[in-house]
C-alpha cells in the first residue's frame, strides 16, 4: 500500500526542497575540487551520506503516512458516527419507499422509534406521505414540511441522497436505478416560535358591530317607560357579555354598538356559537316581539382600517341574510353563526318606493336594458323579469330578457309572450345573442338571484357598467359586487312580490297587460306553494294589486298543471323516501323522463313536509350531469345554513345546491355527514 501512496501539498514541497538542496550542494562541489581536492572529496562524502539519509527518510515517512492515514480515517469515521448519533438535532435515514433505516439518539428519544425498525415515516408523522417525498425535479432535491408530534411543532426537512456513485465500485452491488435513493430527514423544533407567534396573533385587534335588527318593530306598542327599560336591559346584557371576553363595547347610535376585542376572544365566541344571539331574545318586559341582533366581526386585515371594513361588510351581510345571526369576515373566508329564526316582515313600504325611484333614475340614462335571472329559470325569475321589462318599456327603453333554457314548467308562461304580436322577436335572447347585442351604455337587471356564478350569463355582468340586483334570497359569500342598485329583502316571499311593489311606485303608473299580470302572479304562487310557505301581509297585498291588474287565478292554475309522468315521478319519490335521524326526509327523484326534473324534485320536497314529524326535506335529482338538491323546511330548521355548508344557499325554508360530475350516492352521504356534524355542534 505504501508504494501506491502519493504525497502532495506542503509535505511534497518540503521533500522536493531537500532534494533541490542536495543538488545545489553537488553543483557547488565541482569548483571546490579545483580549489582544494581534499575539501572536494569531503563534501562529496557528505553529499553521499545526505542522499542516503534522504532515501532512508523517504522510505520511512511513506510507511508512517499510510499508517497515520489508516488510523485517522478509522478514528475520524468513529468520531463522525458518534457525533451524528449524539447530535441534538433529530435525524433519520430512510429508503426510497419511506421505511426508516437508521435514527440518531435525539430522534429515538423524541419518537420512541429506534434503528432497525420496520415502520414507515408516515406512521410516525402522518403529514408526510410518499407523494410529498423530494424528487429529482425538486429544488436542490429537498422538501420541507410542518409537522406536529406530542404537542410539539417541528419543521421537517428531507433531502434526497443519490446512491449511484456510492455503489459504483462495490464488490457486491451492481448498477442501481436512479429511482433508488436514500432520504435524509431532519427535524427542527419550532415549538417556542409557534407559541410566540400564536400569542402575538391572539393579541391582534378584531373590530365588530352589533345592530338591533327590529328596533322599531319591537318597541311598537310598548309603553314609553317600558321601552327605555327594555333598551337598558338589552344594553346591560351586551355590556356584560362583551366584558366577560375582555372586550370593549361602545354605543354609537340608539340601535348600534361598536366592539373592540382580541382575536383570541373571537375564537371563544365561535366556540360558544355567539350565544348572545339567544340570550338577548330572553329579555321580555311586555314587548310582543323579541329583539334580535346582527353581529359582524372583522379580523385578519393588514391594517386596523381594513378590519373595520371587514366588520362593516360582515354586519351588512348578516342583515342581508335576515338578521339574528353573526358573521365573521377574514381575508378569503366568511363564517356564519345563528340565523335560526324567521325574519319578520317589514310593515312599511318606504324602501320599495325609494328603490323604485332609484331604478327609474338609472334606467333614464341608459340606452339598453338587459334582464336575467338564474340558470334554468322558473316562474318567479321569469315573472320578475317581465315586471322589470314593463317598467323599462313604460319609459321608452329597449328591454330584453336573457333566457337560455326554457323548462317544461316555464314553457306555458313563455308562450304567452312568444306567440303575442305585442312583443318583439328579440323579447327573449340567449346568452350568446345578448353578448353580441350589448352596447357601452347598457344596464343589467339581475332578478331572483345574487350569486353571479349561477346567473344565465355571468359574462354579461362584466360587460355592463351599471348593474341592478333585485332578489329575495339571503346573501351568501358570493355576491354581485359593485352593483349600482341592490334591493335584497330576505323576508319577501318571491322576486315577483318585490317587483309588484316596485311597479306600484313607478311615476305616472303602469297599466299591466293580462299576460304580464299572470306571469307575476304565477311567480308568487309558485314560490309560496299556493300561498302556504313564506307568505306575509305584503304578499297578499302584491297579489291583490296583480288581481286588480288583470291576473286570473283559474288561468294561472292551468299554466301550472303537470303531466302524468311528473305526477307519477313525485309519487315514486315520496314512496322511496328515507327518514334520517328521525327528522329529515331524504329522497332521490328519478325524473330523467320528465322535461323539468328540478321542478319535479322541488315539488316533491314540498310534499314531504306534509309528513308528520319531518322538520326538513332533501330531494336529489340528476339532470344533465349535475346533481341538484332541493331543500325545504317549515320553521324548525334553517336549510339555508345546511346547503351553504355544501356549497349552495337560498332561504331559511327554501334552499338548494348543485354538484357537477358527482354521484347521487356520494352526495347523499355528504348530506348525512353534514347533518351529523351540525347536530353534534348544536347548529340544528
Amino acid at each position: 500500500m505504501a508504494k501506491n501512496v502519493k504525497i502532495k501539498g506542503k509535505l511534497r514541497l518540503y521533500m522536493l526542497l531537500l532534494v533541490a538542496l542536495g543538488v545545489f550542494l553537488g553543483i557547488c562541489n565541482i569548483p571546490i575540487y579545483f580549489i582544494q581536492f581534499k575539501a572536494g572529496i569531503a563534501v562529496s562524502i557528505f553529499l553521499v551520506l545526505y542522499f542516503l539519509g534522504l532515501v532512508a527518510f523517504w522510505l520511512y515517512i511513506r510507511t508512517y503516512i499510510v499508517e497515520e492515514l489508516v488510523s485517522f480515517a478509522t478514528e475520524y469515521g468513529q468520531v463522525q458516527k458518534q457525533i451524528l448519533r449524539d447530535l441534538k438535532l433529530p435525524h433519520a435515514l430512510l429508503d426510497s419507499s419511506g421505511k426508516i433505516l437508521w435514527v440518531n439518539s435525539a430522534f429515538e428519544h423524541l419518537t420512541g422509534v429506534g434503528s432497525g425498525t420496520t415502520k414507515f415515516i408516515w406512521s410516525v408523522f402522518p403529514e408526510i406521505t410518499k407523494e410529498k417525498f423530494p424528487t429529482k425535479e425538486s429544488e436542490d432535491g429537498e422538501e420541507e414540511y410542518s409537522v406536529q408530534y406530542d404537542e410539539r411543532y417541528f419543521r421537517g426537512q428531507m433531502k434526497r441522497i443519490n446512491i449511484t456513485d456510492m455503489v459504483k465500485n462495490s464488490a457486491f452491488i451492481g448498477s442501481v436505478s436512479e429511482e433508488n435513493c436514500l432520504l435524509g430527514f431532519y427535524l427542527f423544533d419550532e415549538t417556542a416560535l409557534k407559541i410566540a407567534l400564536q400569542e402575538n396573533d391572539d393579541q391582534s385587534l378584531a373590530v365588530g358591530f352589533i345592530y338591533l335588527d327590529n328596533f322599531e318593530e319591537a318597541l311598537d306598542g310598548v309603553e314609553e317607560v317600558r321601552s327605555s327599560l327594555l333598551l337598558a336591559l338589552i344594553e346591560r346584557k351586551i355590556n356584560k357579555y362583551v366584558a366577560s371576553i375582555d372586550g370593549i363595547v361602545k354605543k354609537i347610535e340608539k340601535d348600534k354598538f361598536m366592539l373592540i376585542l382580541r382575536k383570541k376572544a373571537v375564537t371563544q365566541l365561535k366556540e360558544q356559537r355567539f350565544d348572545l344571539l339567544e340570550e338577548v331574545k330572553t329579555v321580555n318586559i311586555g314587548n310582543e316581539r323579541a329583539l334580535t341582533l346582527s353581529i359582524g366581526i372583522g379580523l385578519g386585515g393588514l391594517t386596523y382600517a381594513q378590519n373595520v371594513e371587514f366588520s362593516r361588510a360582515a354586519v351588512d351581510l348578516a342583515l342581508g341574510r335576515g338578521g339574528d345571526q353573526a358573521v365573521v369576515k377574514m381575508p378569503g373566508q366568511i363564517q356564519y353563526f345563528g340565523g335560526k329564526s324567521q325574519q319578520m316582515e317589514k310593515n312599511t313600504r318606504v324602501k320599495a318606493r325609494v328603490k323604485a325611484q332609484a331604478l327609474q333614475e338609472i334606467l333614464t340614462t341608459k340606452d339598453q336594458v338587459f334582464i336575467m335571472g338564474h340558470r334554468l329559470g322558473d316562474a318567479d325569475s321569469f315573472g320578475a323579469a317581465v315586471g322589470i321589462y314593463c317598467i323599462a318599456n313604460s319609459m321608452g327603453k329597449k328591454a330584453t330578457i336573457v333566457l337560455n333554457t326554457i323548462t317544461q314548467s316555464l314553457q306555458p308562461i313563455v308562450d304567452l309572450f312568444t306567440d303575442n304580436p305585442d312583443y318583439d322577436s328579440d323579447f327573449i335572447m340567449t346568452s350568446e345573442q345578448a353578448l353580441e347585442a350589448v352596447g357601452s351604455n347598457a344596464v343589467l337587471v339581475v332578478v331572483d338571484i345574487n350569486k353571479p356564478s349561477i346567473t344565465e350569463c355571468p359574462e354579461l355582468i362584466k360587460c355592463c357598467k351599471a348593474i341592478v340586483v333585485l332578489d329575495h334570497h339571503r346573501q351568501g359569500e358570493e355576491t354581485i359586487e359593485n352593483a349600482t342598485l341592490s334591493y335584497v329583502e330576505p323576508f319577501a316571499s318571491s322576486a315577483c312580490e318585490m317587483v309588484a311593489e316596485v311597479l306600484q311606485y313607478v311615476e305616472n303608473g303602469i297599466k299591466l297587460k293580462t299576460c304580464e299580470a299572470d306571469a307575476l302572479y304565477g311567480g308568487i304562487v309558485m314560490d309560496t306553494n299556493n300561498f302556504v310557505a313564506k307568505t306575509g301581509v305584503r304578499t297578499f297585498e302584491a297579489a291583490a294589486f296583480l288581481r286588480r291588474s288583470g291576473a286570473d287565478v283559474t288561468r294561472v292554475r292551468k299554466l301550472f298543471r303537470e303531466d302524468a309522468s311528473e305526477y307519477m315521478a313525485k309519487a315514486e319519490t315520496v314512496k322511496d323516501t328515507v327518514i334520517y335521524r328521525g327528522d329529515y326526509a331524504i329522497a332521490v327523484c328519478d325524473a330523467a323522463h320528465c322535461k323539468s326534473p328540478t321542478v319535479v324534485a322541488a315539488q316533491s320536497a314540498n310534499e314531504l313536509l306534509d309528513i308528520n314529524g319531518v322538520k326538513a326535506s332533501f330531494v336529489f335529482t340528476d339532470f344533465n350531469g349535475t346533481i341538484y338538491i332541493s331543500a325545504r323546511s317549515i320553521d324548525e330548521v334553517n336549510v339555508q345554513v345546511i346547503m351553504e355548508k355544501m356549497g349552495g344557499g337560498g332561504h331559511m325554508s327554501i334552499a338548494g345546491a348543485q354538484f357537477k360530475d358527482a354521484k347521487v350516492e356520494d352526495v347523499v352521504k355528504q348530506l348525512q355527514q353534514t347533518l351529523d356534524e351540525m347536530a353534534e355542534n348544536g347548529e340544528l
